[in-house]
């Protein structure tokens, strides 16, 4: 592909996949711009102002924070100069029915003491579980996350490596094959929830989160998720990049299988023959490439695909602090399995539910009132696909369940004293972030819907298309989507140069 000089490299979407994009295209001198459909940058990082709190509406857990420095770096600049970051202890705190508190820390001497705690028995094989993460880690994050997989060979190359180590078995399977005690099979395994994957039937690979999450720890941009993504939209403008906002996109303009630019709603049409999205995948081949041939091959391949799950969040501001709660707390419900087969398989809305309840205010008080605290709890529920749920009825419903079981568990007191509220369901998913069936992570990370087998970083049959963000590879989650975008620069700067 000849290098259109005139033209800028296009980008739609400004989550953090499409933003870290973005930079390292203008670091390596490309000039681009990035498109924003709305009001705010961020994407599924967008953030709320109500009532006077600020409310990140996720992702909310920051881990491999030296993939957020590696941007700065590309651009000449420092982190620390832009934003800081407070690592976490506990990384999670963990709380079941029954009263039971486990603090999920870092530091290997007091979780092995922790764990001893609650089943001494279990102490040698979480160190074997530990090992084998490390050894997942180093395979599937450090050589392979960052890499394209654009070909076959790429997959069998890396085939043998995966099959040592058992990546067609689940996290839970191999998380169970060494540790016997059930509440800390459910600590070590729950993760993969935090990137859309059931931990039943998501790849063992996934195993490396607690193999990441001890080697970089999990942090805290002060001021929240939102000062992080105004911190990457000021490098890219400090590097001379452009971002439109309300600006959505009506089109993927293609000739013979090239792309040839983008057309806004509004008509406008903005030339450019190197165009990534960050947008939805299904979205973005259905919709934005309805006039590209090979664009009806990959829908049709993609909506029988497996889509994660999706979320049911709260939003709440409450006046005063809980001084008990963590950063981040996982409330497990009174089911494990039962309750992932339900949303996963089944496509019911449970009556039960786990929760992830968000506490910023525990570190920052800057997002919050003076005397109040800002907190938002969601649940995993079924995507529009699998589950017929009517949200307008279900929704306040299961609000008030979640907030009476966070009073009941740990905050006291909690429903009267909530001065601000919202909720956002899988249709919000659907309408504001134009998520296939409202799923909140895009494909599931299963083993066949990874790697080579995910959607690819550069499109092999429409030229000058490219895809940034959770549905490519690697995947959903902060680490995941920044890595997507190192894998999709280095293609498009290849592309760019090539006489």
């Amino acid at each position: 592909m000849s290098q259109q000089s005139a033209q800028p490299a296009i980008v739609i979407g400004s989550g953090f996949g499409g933003l870290a994009l973005a930079i390292r295209l203008q670091a390596a001198g490309i000039p681009t711009i990035i498109l924003e459909a709305r009001d705010k940058p961020g994407g599924r990082a967008y953030v709320w102002k109500q009532d006077g709190f600020t409310f990140d509406a996720g992702p909310t857990v920051l881990t491999a924070p030296q993939v957020v420095d590696d941007l700065f770096t590309a651009g000449g600049k420092k982190r620390e100069d832009y934003i800081e970051f407070e690592e976490l202890t506990p990384f999670y705190r963990l709380i079941w029915q029954d009263g039971t508190e486990f603090d999920y820390v870092g530091n290997e001497a007091e979780l092995e003491k922790a764990i001893g705690e609650f089943s001494p028995e279990d102490i040698e094989g979480y160190k074997r579980f530990r090992e084998y993460s490390a050894a997942v880690f180093a395979e599937g994050y450090e050589k392979l996350a960052h890499v394209p997989f654009l070909d076959i060979w790429s997959m069998v190359k890396a085939a043998p490596n995966l099959i040592h180590l058992q990546a067609y078995r689940s996290v839970y399977s191999k998380v169970a094959s060494f540790i016997k005690n059930e509440k800390l099979r459910q600590a070590f395994s729950y993760h993969t929830l935090l990137v859309g994957g059931n931990p039943f039937s998501t790849s063992a690979i996934y195993a490396l989160i607690h193999a990441l999450e001890l080697k970089w720890g999990v942090h805290f941009p002060r001021g929240g998720t939102g000062a992080l993504v105004a911190s990457l939209v000021k490098l890219f403008e400090d590097l001379g990049g452009e971002i439109r906002l309300n600006s959505p996109v009506d089109e993927i303009v293609t000739e013979n299988n090239e792309v040839t630019g983008v057309r806004l709603k509004d008509g406008e049409f903005i030339a450019s023959h190197y165009v990534a999205s960050n947008a939805d995948i299904v979205h973005t081949y259905k919709h934005l490439l309805r006039a590209a041939k090979p664009a009806q091959a990959a829908t049709r391949k993609l909506e029988r695909s497996d889509h994660s799950m999706s979320l049911f969040l709260v939003y709440f501001g409450v006046k005063g602090k809980y001084e008990n709660l963590a950063h981040h707390s996982i409330l497990f419900g009174p089911r494990y399995k039962e309750l992932l087969t339900e949303i996963f398989d089944r496509g019911e809305l449970p009556d039960d539910f786990s929760l992830y309840l968000h506490s910023p205010s525990v570190s920052d008080d800057s997002l919050a009132p003076p005397g109040h605290s800002t907190h938002y709890v969601l649940a995993p529920v079924p995507h529009m696909g699998k589950g017929k749920v009517d949200w307008d009825t279900a929704g306040p419903a299961l609000r008030d369940r979640i907030l009476q079981s966070l009073e009941d568990r740990v905050m006291p007191g909690l429903q009267a004293n909530i001065v601000s509220s919202r909720i956002f369901t899988p249709r919000d998913f659907e309408s504001s972030l134009n998520a296939h069936l409202g799923s909140a992570f895009s494909l599931q990370p299963t083993l066949m819907q990874s790697a080579w087998f995910r959607v690819h970083n550069r499109d092999k049959n429409i030229q000058g298309l490219y895809f940034v963000g959770a549905g490519t590879h690697p995947g959903a989650g902060i680490p995941g989507v920044i890595n997507s975008a190192r894998a999709t620069a280095g293609l498009m700067q290849e592309d760019w140069s090539t006489p």
